[in-house]
């Protein structure tokens, strides 16, 4: 979420709108040219916030919110946008121009000198003849062969203004709100960025305005989906509302149902159960794209996942859409089981369907299974049951390259670009078709050893003949295609070299019972150059530090208008503990410290209420008192 309105989850009977917004869409388009209509005066409490390009009218902190750590978030969504308006364009005829993009070409100088890297200006000049025929699609311009795109919960509009300020090859946008207020301050930054001749502003329940849409003529190219925490009541509409193709752009904030802390709801939103594990934060991008996928397949479409991140306190994926009866039937063989051991956190993969070739034809039949037995066989505890979740790649390898490129040869595009291009170059070096990875801080805490180094454990696996990766979701994680035998095997020959005091581990721990079994390979944790990532090499800003103290998510708006309580207020009052006020009853129970006073030989204890001359108690302490008699 970027800049948060009220009732972004619309309450539900909803108020009328006022006079100016009593259209269902508010066309803010003034008679000639808008670039030439001057920008509206601030209000008394306003101020103006700039991110990217884009200038935002800010109300007092009653009505909205601005949070600048989701700049990254809005920084990435409008590189993503312009590689697939760049991919989807040139299939028209239209070529994207980007400014400060650069293009190297090479250029031999002599014939003795080698050829070198020059950088021609792509908004100066055109290559061929091919190039000056085509049509040049520029930011801030409409094109008329351009991208429809939809951003269903806009807030102030920071995030479609910066698509129509710095995304090329767009035809319209359309920056929604529930909120009358939001949407009358949406016409407002629309003007004063002078982008209403690409910005309309509407106010309309987020999920009626893409039902509306489902129409194979009037579906968007790019929705985008940025709600205060889940996103799943909107997923069916939005899964209709995009066009042949096109993109969806959705961010989930709600981590803590996503991660594992209530799978029950989790199922109830998304279709999947979540668990608590180490690989929580990926699992919850698979959680995702499986609901995604599930509810396209009721309309015969089907998903293409091009990235697909884990930041900060949410994930965010991008996913193509698109239709084909024949692919739908290959979903079930997309989605799996994972049986997770409760003692020493080995996982298992169980495939939902499984599909053959038959010749020219693809059999599809019920998967078999289970993959594991009653009980664990590295530490005999018991599994439990997560999922189903995507278990296919979650990025487009060539996509990602294409992004990764645009953003570190304009860098100074975006104000977040090292961080994206660092967590990019992570995402290209992950094992795409491995689901889910192993934490070796976790593994050593099973066993109680010490941690071995990432770099020798990657080497020691890679020695066994194995792949393995980092992960851009978890700085200690390993990815890697490797049984949970052979992982075993290599944290008991680590154990071997840092030995562990065996007789003080109980007999029915995981531990005592995997370090009772000798490994059956000799693990070599010499380090090689090929398990040291690139990313590490070039010394990219890969896992960042949190950027200050309480960056999270901020208060949800209130359905009615102005947020909620100040967050912090609240976290200071609470810290999770249960509310005492003066008034309150505390519970009657014994101290468990008696205070002593002595009185000549003899000292005695008793718990009689506090009266004048007794030592008082600290303050927060019970009532009761202890004193000496």
């Amino acid at each position: 979420m970027d800049v948060e309105a009220p009732s972004s989850t619309p309450p539900q009977a909803p108020a009328e709108p006022p006079a100016e917004l009593s259209s269902s869409t508010i066309d803010i388009q003034t008679a000639g040219d808008p670039k030439e209509t001057p920008p509206p005066e601030l209000l008394p409490g306003e101020t103006v916030v700039k991110e990217g390009k884009a200038a935002i009218l800010f109300p007092n902190a009653n009505e909205v919110f601005y949070n600048p750590v989701q700049e990254f978030n809005r920084d990435l969504t409008c590189a993503v946008i312009t590689e697939f308006a760049r991919d989807l364009l040139a299939e028209r005829g239209v070529k994207v121009v980007v400014p400060g993009e650069k293009e190297k070409v090479l250029v031999s100088l002599t014939e003795e000198d080698p050829e070198v890297d020059a950088e021609a200006d792509l908004t100066t000049e055109k290559k061929n003849g091919d190039e000056e025929s085509a049509v040049v699609a520029t930011v801030g311009e409409k094109c008329e062969l351009g991208l429809r795109v939809l951003e269903g919960l806009a807030a102030s509009g920071l995030r479609s203004v910066r698509f129509a300020l710095e995304v090329p090859g767009l035809l319209s946008i359309t920056a929604n709100d529930f909120s009358a207020k939001a949407a009358a301050l949406i016409a407002r930054n629309a003007q004063y960025n002078g982008v209403s001749h690409l910005l309309q502003a509407s106010c309309k329940d987020a999920s009626m305005l893409m039902y509306e849409k489902r129409g194979k003529k009037e579906r968007y190219d790019v929705i985008d989906l940025d709600p205060y925490g889940s996103p799943s009541h909107f997923l069916d509409a939005a899964v209709q509302a995009v066009s042949e193709g096109g993109l969806l752009c959705i961010t989930c904030t709600d981590m803590a149902v996503m991660a594992g802390n209530s799978g029950e709801t989790c199922y109830s939103k998304y279709g999947s159960v979540s668990i608590k594990a180490k690989y929580c934060h990926e699992m919850a991008l698979r959680i995702i794209l499986h609901s995604l996928d599930q509810r396209a397949g009721v309309y015969q479409r089907y998903i293409q996942p091009l990235l697909s991140v884990s930041v900060d306190f949410y994930i965010r994926v991008f996913v193509r859409v698109f239709t084909g009866q024949a692919t739908v039937k290959n979903s079930a063989s997309k989605q799996a089981l994972v049986y997770n051991c409760v003692g020493c956190g080995s996982f298992h993969l169980q495939r939902m369907g499984r599909r053959t070739i038959n010749g020219k034809h693809m059999k599809y039949s019920a998967a078999s299974g289970p993959p594991v037995g009653t009980e664990c066989e590295h530490c005999g505890q018991r599994h439990q049951l997560g999922g189903p979740l995507w278990a296919e790649p979650i990025h487009d390898s060539q996509f990602v390259h294409k992004v990764l490129s645009a953003v570190a040869g304009n860098p100074s595009r975006f104000g977040t670009a090292k961080r994206i291009e660092g967590m990019l170059s992570v995402v290209t070096e992950e094992l795409d078709d491995v689901p889910l990875y192993y934490t070796v801080d976790s593994l050593s805490s099973t066993i109680h050893c010490n941690t071995p180094p990432l770099l020798k454990f990657r080497s020691a696996l890679l020695h066994a003949g194995h792949r393995v990766s980092i992960s851009h979701a978890c700085k200690n994680a390993i990815k890697t295609d490797a049984p949970s035998a052979a992982i075993w095997d290599i944290m008991r020959c680590w154990e071997k070299m840092n030995p562990v005091k065996r007789e003080k581990l109980s007999v029915t721990s995981p531990a005592f019972k995997i370090l009772s079994t000798e490994p059956s390979l000799e693990a070599c944790f010499t380090a090689r150059e090929d398990a040291n990532p690139q990313s590490r090499k070039r010394h990219l800003t890969r896992f960042q530090e949190n950027p200050h103290a309480f960056w999270g998510p901020k208060a949800r708006a209130k359905a009615g208008g102005g947020i909620s309580t100040n967050l912090q207020d609240k976290r200071k009052k609470f810290q999770n503990k249960r509310k005492i006020t003066d008034s309150s009853p505390l519970k009657n129970f014994p101290c468990k410290r008696f205070r002593e006073v002595g009185l000549g030989i003899s000292t005695i204890h008793t718990h009689n209420t506090h009266t004048a001359g007794t030592p008082t108690v600290a303050e927060g302490s019970s009532r009761e008192i202890c004193e000496g008699e």
